[in-house]
């Protein structure tokens, strides 16, 4: 009896160690996955976080016989991906977005560039937001979004093509302006 709870005690230590190496960078791959809102980037995290940890008891149990988490780090990002896509098929009807932040932005040298990023991020759809933070923000290849994604190679390269296209329509001559500032 013993043992098993030193086990436990040392899954738990293990996975906070995780969570306290992972949070941050989890936290501004949500930013981007849900086009700035900070809020819904927190919750996504938590449940994130949440899931990981019951996997990683079931995972990571020597009394269960089960094998560990090869890449812990890259599959807390392929639950928080997956955690996304399942909240934005799932969003409650009684949510209503807002045109405009009550928050001030945030100053310094790129915020205007940052803050229109994010805008344009915030309008494109779910799946085409979701290919673009992983191939561009957190640098995957195609075949690592694909697996995250539960799609294709193929799939992901035209997702991609078409969500750039699309972003470039929303910008249009904006970017190139606040990127010459």
């Amino acid at each position: 009896m013993a043992g098993s709870r030193v086990a436990a005690e040392s899954r738990d230590a293990e996975f906070l160690e995780l969570t306290a190496g992972r949070t941050a960078q989890l936290y501004r791959s949500a930013c981007l996955l849900t086009g700035g809102d900070t809020h819904l980037a927190e919750d996504l995290v938590q449940d994130t976080l949440a899931r990981m940890y019951t996997i990683w008891r079931r995972q990571n149990s020597w009394l269960m016989g089960h094998t560990r988490i090869e890449a812990p780090g890259a599959y807390a990002h392929r639950v928080l991906v997956r955690t996304f896509l399942a909240h934005r098929k799932r969003r409650s009807s009684a949510e209503l977005p807002v045109g405009e932040l009550p928050e001030t932005r945030a100053q310094g040298p790129d915020s205007a560039l940052r803050l229109t990023l994010l805008n344009a991020l915030a309008q494109l759809p779910p799946h085409d937001r979701a290919v673009l933070v992983l191939r561009h923000w957190e640098d995957r290849s195609i075949e690592e979004t694909a697996e995250v994604m539960r799609t294709s190679p193929g799939a992901v390269r035209t997702r991609t093509t078409r969500a750039l296209a699309k972003l470039r329509l929303l910008l249009g001559d904006s970017l190139a302006e606040l990127a010459a500032r």
